[in-house]
């Protein structure tokens, strides 16, 4: 027969395993936010599918081709993702539309991935004074980092003023006495590189020697380049849409002038700006980079460029390969995979922004080596470490130190 100090032992230890019991449930509790469901995550994207920059709206079409696949193979923690990805023709009265309906009507946990700065502008204010992540956004302004004012928004591209301050720094240190000179376009784009770059001169920005700008609606920057030119700068940094990279580049080679050319990255695509420039006149060229590039023989034989091609022809975008919009597209949706396995079961709109501002990803596909994807609460840059590259030949070779810059907000 039990004793009463038995029973009471007994009574005291069942009360404590249902407690134990209890406290194990509530941290076990799954945690929803709108679009999520034990089998669903239902996110948001606009894209260009048409109108002037419908060429950017094979990113969407890769990253759906990536959540398919990725759904085939179980989803994430079980649950599959829906991309909802509407056109939004590259119009800011469209990308609002368009994304007020993916809010209120198929209620998307979270706008993902959508492209250009006017359309995320556009729709900046909207999402953050709803608390909506807004997050891997399509373009590269440094505005996007702006953790302070807008926090539910984040960028993915390297930021132009990133990648500007690490020109201006390998200037700095390796050309300390140069004369330097500068062409960048008239806008947003242009002013953020150049504000990087003379970020990264430091106190050598006072080697600059000449300035010069042009409008996207100019025929050409003959002008600009003669300019430059009559400077006597050695070094020179370009900052262009394709068009003008190419029309500058070979307009310094019929000047007959060879300063050490440093070019932003949007103005460095092998077939869309060298190759018309022609290969000659962009011997020696230096520019940064974050990811390999498909086509280089270099790259040909890694695992992950070859599951990159595999993974196109599977979806039948074999003929994008050498796009480097599909490989923007490819990288972006595995980071925004690390981060909502990174959630679990707790896919609220505040926890799936918590997990993205606080990534650190070593190992992500197609990034080059020393790269890495990493963000924090005050700093939503994905990317502060670039390589730089020299043209040589008929493609570019990587020289030097990963170099890193610190945007804490």
């Amino acid at each position: 027969m039990f004793s009463r100090r038995s029973l009471l032992c007994a009574g005291v230890a069942g009360a404590l395993a249902a407690a134990m019991s209890a406290s194990m449930a509530v941290a076990a509790e799954k945690k929803y936010g709108p679009g999520v469901s034990d089998t669903e995550i239902r996110l948001g994207q606009t894209m260009p599918y048409s109108g002037p920059a419908s060429a950017y709206g094979l990113q969407g079409v890769v990253q759906q081709a990536f959540f398919r696949e990725l759904n085939e193979k179980g989803g994430i923690n079980g649950r599959k993702i829906n991309l909802i990805s509407l056109d939004d023709a590259y119009s800011p009265p469209k990308a609002v539309e368009q994304t007020r309906k993916l809010v209120e009507n198929e209620e998307v946990l979270a706008i993902y991935g959508s492209l250009g700065t006017p359309s995320n502008t556009a729709i900046q204010k909207y999402l953050n004074s709803k608390k909506i992540p807004h997050i891997l956004i399509s373009t590269g302004a440094s505005k996007w980092n702006d953790p302070s004012r807008f926090p539910w928004t984040t960028p993915f591209f390297p930021l132009y003023d990133v990648e500007g301050e690490i020109f201006g720094r390998y200037v700095a240190e390796n050309y300390p006495n140069a004369k330097i000179a500068i062409l960048s376009q008239n806008d947003d784009s242009g002013r953020d590189y150049v504000k990087g770059f003379r970020a990264g001169l430091g106190e050598k920005t006072a080697n600059i020697v000449s300035e010069a700008t042009y409008e996207v609606t100019d025929a050409t920057v003959d002008s600009q380049m003669v300019k430059l030119k009559n400077s006597g700068a050695d070094v020179f940094f370009l900052m262009a849409t394709p068009k003008f990279g190419a029309q500058a580049i070979r307009k310094k080679h019929e000047l007959g002038w060879n300063p050490v050319t440093v070019v932003a990255s949007v103005a460095a695509s092998i077939g869309s700006v060298l190759k018309p420039a022609g290969f000659e006149a962009a011997q020696g060229l230096i520019t940064a980079a974050f990811m390999k590039t498909p086509g280089d023989p270099q790259y040909n034989d890694s695992p992950d460029m070859k599951e990159y091609a595999a993974f196109l022809k599977r979806h039948n975008l074999e003929q994008h390969f050498l796009d480097t919009n599909a490989v923007l597209a490819y990288i972006s949706a595995t980071v925004l995979t690390r981060a909502l396995q990174n959630a679990g079961d707790d896919l609220t709109r505040e926890n799936v922004l918590k997990q993205v501002a606080n990534l650190k990803i070593t190992d992500a596909p197609l990034l080059l080596d020393g790269v890495i994807v990493e963000t924090a609460p005050d700093n939503y840059s994905a990317f502060n470490t670039l390589r730089l590259q020299r043209f040589k030949g008929e493609s570019y070779e990587l020289f030097g130190e990963p170099l890193t810059v610190n945007r804490r907000k």
